[in-house]
């Protein structure tokens, strides 16, 4: 794994800003994937290092979340005064950006080979867990992690920038 990581931990932050981590926090998880990645590749090959990288840390940031609602660390809304309530109606221009970050992420899918985006999609969007997708498809839970690290992959680099 002798190689230039800088460009790749600057692609997993900015996922990580993207789904509202806080710069310091994507930091933090940055580093927990490297160390998680570090650890899995002495004792396993691994084919896809930067997928792998993005994964752990989306992972790490959803089981985080996770632990943080657990914990009651939310505000509630009963704590915020109305003063404190601010209109959330989506401006012209936001909808406008969202409609054409839509458009990209619509145009990067089509990229994707058929079978990777028919499992990237079962797994996203209609929920389907690895080991059910893998039955429909009559492949193995393996084979499933790959299309789905090499959709991500892709999408996240795809995306980067919107």
């Amino acid at each position: 794994m002798n190689r230039n990581w800088l460009p790749v931990f600057s692609r997993v932050r900015a996922a990580l800003m993207r789904r509202g981590r806080s710069s310091h926090d994507a930091d933090d998880l940055v580093q927990e994937a490297w160390v998680r990645l570090a650890s899995y590749a002495q004792r396993q090959t691994v084919l896809e290092p930067e997928a792998f990288l993005m994964r752990a840390a989306l992972n790490l940031s959803i089981d985080d979340y996770r632990s943080g609602r657990s914990r009651c660390e939310q505000v509630m809304l009963d704590d915020v005064e109305e003063k404190d309530l601010v209109d959330t109606t989506p401006t012209v221009e936001t909808t406008l950006l969202a409609r054409e970050r839509v458009a990209h992420l619509l145009q990067s899918l089509a990229g994707l080979g058929e079978k990777t985006q028919r499992i990237f999609l079962a797994n996203r969007i209609d929920g389907l867990t690895y080991n059910e997708i893998a039955r429909a498809q009559k492949l193995s839970v393996g084979a499933i992690e790959k299309h789905i690290a090499k959709a991500t992959l892709h999408l996240t680099r795809d995306m980067e920038g919107w």
